[in-house]
C-alpha cells in the first residue's frame, strides 16, 4: 500500500490554535506551508517558526481566492494539500438576527470553502492527486439555540465535503471533513484541574488530520469526529 506524500500545503483561515498546530506538523514533515488570512500581521511568529509564507485573502471574494492561488503557485508551487479552517458566527435570538450578519457568517463558513476548494481541485485534477480538508464543528451535525447562522454554515460545509468526496475520490483527490465536537484548548482557555482532557488539544487534533492524510486510497475516510470525553453524542 502506498502512503500519500505531500509537498505544498495551503491553510486558509490561519491563526493561532488548530491552524498553527497544523502548520507546525506539516513543516516537521518537510511540507512547504502557505498561510492565508484576512489579517496576516498576526502570523509573523508562526511563519518564523515554520518557514511558512503568509498571504492576505478574503476567502469569500472569488477574485481574491483566485489571486491567492496564483500567488502561492508562483512563489511556492501548486498546493497538493489544502485545509479550509475559516468560519464565522452571528449569535443571538433568532428573531433578532441581522440578515447581513447571517449572510456573512454563512459566506465565511461555507461559501469560502467552496471557492477555495474549487481553485484547489482545478489544479489537483491535472495530476489526479491531492487532499482537501474541511474543519467542521459540533454545529456541523447539531444546531444549538441562538446559533442558527453557525449551524447553517457548518451544515452547508459538511454537505459540500460529502458531495466533493463522492465526485472526486475516483479522480484521486482525498476530501475529508472533521467534526470538532468540543472546545479547543488555548493559553486563554484551559480546562479546570478536576476535568483533565475535557478540552481538545490542538496538537492532538492536528495528529488526527495527519492520520487521515496518511490513509491508503483503498480505505479513505471522508469524515472524522473528534471530541473530548465530556461531550455527549
Amino acid at each position: 500500500m502506498e502512503t500519500p506524500k505531500y509537498k505544498i500545503a495551503l491553510i486558509v483561515g490561519a491563526g493561532e490554535g488548530l491552524s498553527a498546530s497544523l502548520a507546525r506538523l506539516f513543516a516537521r514533515q518537510d511540507i512547504r506551508v502557505a498561510l492565508a488570512a484576512r489579517q496576516i500581521g498576526k502570523l509573523g511568529t508562526l511563519c518564523g517558526e515554520t518557514g511558512a509564507r503568509a498571504f492576505a485573502c478574503n476567502a469569500t471574494d472569488p477574485d481574491e481566492v483566485q489571486r491567492l492561488f496564483g500567488m502561492v503557485e508562483r512563489e511556492i508551487g501548486v498546493p497538493d494539500l489544502v485545509v479550509y479552517n475559516a468560519s464565522a458566527r452571528a449569535r443571538g435570538a433568532f428573531v433578532d438576527l441581522v440578515p447581513a450578519d447571517v449572510a456573512q457568517a454563512i459566506a465565511v463558513s461555507a461559501f469560502g470553502g467552496f471557492l477555495v476548494a474549487q481553485q484547489a481541485v482545478r489544479r489537483m485534477l491535472r495530476n489526479k492527486r491531492g487532499a482537501i480538508l474541511f474543519t467542521g464543528a459540533s454545529a456541523s451535525v447539531k444546531g444549538y439555540p441562538q446559533s442558527a447562522p453557525f449551524a447553517m454554515g457548518k451544515f452547508a460545509l459538511r454537505g459540500l465535503a460529502q458531495s466533493m468526496a463522492r465526485e472526486l475520490s475516483p479522480q484521486g483527490i482525498h476530501v475529508a471533513h472533521f467534526v470538532i465536537d468540543g472546545g479547543i484548548r488555548s493559553p486563554a482557555r484551559v480546562e479546570p484541574g478536576d476535568r483533565p482532557d475535557s478540552m481538545l488539544d490542538p496538537d492532538a487534533i492536528a495528529a488526527g488530520y495527519w492520520s487521515v492524510l496518511q490513509q491508503p486510497r483503498s480505505a479513505w475516510t471522508w469524515e472524522l469526529e473528534l471530541r473530548p470525553w465530556v461531550e455527549k453524542f
